[in-house]
């Protein structure tokens, strides 16, 4: 580790996502881009020319294992292809990198557990990078919450889509086994965002599918019963109106976050009801989720902190979408607990 204020960060792949992340690393105030890597043959200087062009120094690499060579990178961010996270999740962390792994972090709970033990054994820090948690809106949603505003939580309804694009089709070119469709892609946001606000865990879960030929979910529809009559909605797809939204019903009222998705400029609102009082609705002020979510990674390995997102949260998000997954297959209700 170096000795500055800083941690020095690698970019292993040059995907989509990069116009998003990259800029995220150069502006946070406790980070440093330092070297981007791809397998294909100058596909890494043309990400950083396109998304970060005022980075001279910068090194690029056209292979992978180069930059987890690199002796001056302390922390890698992974937006490999869904079913490559694992495994090169567990190399960077072989070569002493910290990790922040796009989601999904693996496929299987069992490949969660590999990290974990990897991660421990290596003492680097590992986190699943669900961004939108970091965006200040849903520690609002959460005060709200504690404040019994709304009474007991009872159901939770999340929502994710959009149409897709002929430029996002690679989403669904790979069958569900590896990492293929839109459970994978988004759908792990639905289940992840309605996770969030039940403290006990997954009983069992229920879910409806429409795939496409490859094998691949374009539509997904489930329920996962929290026991005791609490109930998460989720549903998500890549051929509806656009939708990041999550909607939290109690005893005594509900809580809306209408978008979860916040780019950087958006207003996010948030909006309540209760059954004895007005409705009410409260704009916050932007913030840039991606930014928030590099300096909270990179405080954690500066100053020996635990990530807002552990493992363990990693773990649980699988093994429900496992069984969403299997139940839409099967038809079959599939019991967690």
């Amino acid at each position: 580790m170096n000795n500055t204020t800083k941690l020095r960060w690698g970019i292993l792949g040059a995907a989509r996502i990069n116009e998003r992340l990259m800029p995220a690393i150069v502006e946070a105030s406790n980070a440093e881009l330092v070297a981007v890597a791809s397998r294909r043959p100058g596909a890494a200087a043309q990400t950083l020319a396109q998304y970060a062009p005022q980075q001279q120094q910068v090194r690029t690499y056209d292979d992978l294992e180069a930059l987890l060579g690199d002796k001056e990178v302390d922390a890698v961010y992974l937006p490999l292809s869904n079913r490559e996270h694992a495994e090169w999740t567990l190399r960077a962390i072989e070569h002493g990198k910290h990790v922040l792994c796009e989601k999904p972090m693996a496929l299987t709970a069992a490949d969660i557990d590999a990290i974990k033990a990897a991660a421990q054994r290596h003492k680097v820090t590992v986190m699943e990078g669900f961004m939108y948690r970091f965006h200040p809106q849903h520690a609002r949603v959460r005060e709200l919450i504690d404040s019994g505003l709304i009474g007991e939580i009872r159901s939770v309804r999340s929502s994710y889509s959009f149409m897709m694009r002929p430029a996002r089709i690679y989403r669904l070119a790979e069958n569900i086994e590896n990492g293929g469709g839109a459970m994978w892609d988004i759908g792990c946001y639905a289940i992840h965002s309605a996770r969030m606000f039940f403290d006990e865990p997954a009983v069992s879960v229920t879910a409806i599918a429409k795939y496409v030929e490859s094998g691949a979910d374009i539509a997904t529809s489930g329920i996962i019963n929290f026991g005791d009559g609490k109930y998460a909605h989720f549903d998500f797809s890549f051929e509806r109106a656009r939708r990041c939204e999550y909607e939290i019903i109690g005893t005594k009222g509900g809580i809306k976050c209408h978008n979860v998705w916040c780019m950087p400029g958006d207003a996010p609102v948030i909006s309540w009801w209760t059954e004895d009082g007005e409705p009410n609705e409260e704009w916050l002020p932007a913030a840039n989720h991606f930014k928030l979510e590099i300096e909270h990674f990179s405080d954690c390995v500066l100053n020996g902190n635990a990530p807002k997102l552990s493992l363990d949260d990693a773990k649980a998000n699988c093994q429900i979408i496992v069984a969403a997954l299997e139940s839409a297959a099967t038809g079959q209700l599939v019991k967690l607990a």
